[in-house]
């Protein structure tokens, strides 16, 4: 039962190479899929969330809609395991960029409602499949033919299977938050999957669109959603390094702006990124920017750029290894470890093989392996 049709993908690339501007970090050299879902009257932009707030980019109307999804689905599909908040997030990031830029009331209603492009086979926005009309335009507002509708881009046929009241105002309707996310939650669940065991979790996603690349695109945001919501344990961090770390956590899910972040918090970046990436329009943080603000809140001022980070403080050179980090010093990574003018990268150390890091245009703030980023280049102690 296939709900969603009609994808698109598109690359992005990062360009290696040593920085053209050095005010700020530059991004590791990797390459991406990233998919691009069904067009939609608004366009969807990067940004992840931080749990229990809005800056991320999650609406917070939304994301209760998520996580009342995630506690009730067991009611419907009584079998089913390990739906969690971020798994709709996922699909809901990639479907809809979760309603951003509509208006979200009180009791779950999006306005104006979402529609994807017709699907005539017209090849607009991606489709190629002629898709007959099942609703007389109930629900995608047209009889011509069928369209996928809501924050989670569900067709009218898939809709009369799953869709589910779950605000309890005696309609089911896939342009309400909370009775979407309830409908795709049961959806995804199927007879009783567990989705805590990640082979279960890809056929669930598979199975709301039939590409790998989507998949791959989907388990990315779930991955960022689901490090987001957890709290590290910082139990053993006290005095300026708990300070530090404190700060870079309360800003994960928020978006990587190239030049974004000072002192006071995220900003506005600059343009441009090696591959080609401005920030200007986006609010947030690039990683030494993350850097700067998390260690302004324990008092200390550090040099803008990751290079010059480096030689703040005591340098932990590389050939100490990575096991000679301590929760709250600089990671970092450079093209030519050993040549500090090469550094490209840091992070914020947060204790068995973790960081805060802002990884590259596109992502968030979020923890990260200390191994995720090429070319470690030690670290650096303030504290």
């Amino acid at each position: 039962m296939r709900g969603f049709r009609g994808r698109r993908i598109s690359r992005w690339v990062c360009v290696g190479g040593l920085l053209l501007f050095t005010a700020v970090c530059c991004a590791a050299p990797i390459a991406g899929a990233i998919g691009a879902v069904t067009a939609l009257q608004t366009a969807a932009g990067d940004g992840g969330i931080a749990e229990g707030g809005s800056a991320a980019g999650i609406p917070p109307r939304m994301l209760t809609a998520y996580k009342r999804a995630a506690s009730q689905v067991g009611r419907q599909v009584p079998k089913c395991q390990g739906m969690a908040w971020p798994v709709l997030a996922g699909i809901a990031k990639v479907e809809s960029n979760h309603a951003i830029g509509r208006s979200i009331s009180a009791d779950g209603d999006i306005r104006p409602k979402i529609y994807g492009v017709l699907l005539n086979g017209s090849g607009a926005g991606g489709n190629t499949t002629t898709v007959t009309d099942t609703d007389g335009g109930k629900w995608d507002g047209t009889a011509n033919g069928e369209r996928a509708v809501g924050p989670f881009q569900v067709l009218p046929s898939t809709w009369e299977n799953v869709g589910e009241d779950a605000n309890s105002d005696g309609l089911a309707d896939p342009h309400n938050a909370d009775d979407a996310a309830l409908g795709a939650a049961v959806y995804l669940c199927g007879n009783g999957r567990d989705l805590a065991q990640r082979a279960q979790l890809k056929a669930a996603v598979f199975q709301y669109n039939h590409s790998d690349a989507y998949v791959a695109n989907v388990l990315g945001w779930i991955d960022q959603y689901t490090a987001a919501a957890r709290t590290p344990d910082l139990g053993r961090v006290s005095g300026k390094a708990k300070d530090v770390l404190d700060a870079a956590l309360s800003q994960r899910g928020v978006p990587y702006s190239w030049g974004g972040g000072n002192t006071s918090g995220a900003s506005y970046g600059i343009c441009c990124s090696p591959s080609g990436r401005s920030g200007a329009a986006v609010k947030g943080f690039d990683c030494s920017g993350l850097t700067t603000y998390a260690y302004a809140q324990a008092g200390i001022r550090l040099p803008r750029t990751a290079a010059a980070q480096a030689s703040a403080g005591r340098r932990i050179p590389v050939s100490l290894g990575k096991g000679s980090l301590r929760a709250g010093d600089l990671v970092f990574y450079a093209y030519a470890p050993g040549r500090d003018s090469t550094i490209y990268h840091v992070g914020i150390y947060l204790g068995g093989g973790q960081m805060v890091n802002a990884p590259r245009p596109g992502t968030v703030v979020r923890l990260d392996a200390v191994d995720a980023m090429p070319g470690f280049a030690g670290g650096a102690r303030l504290l």
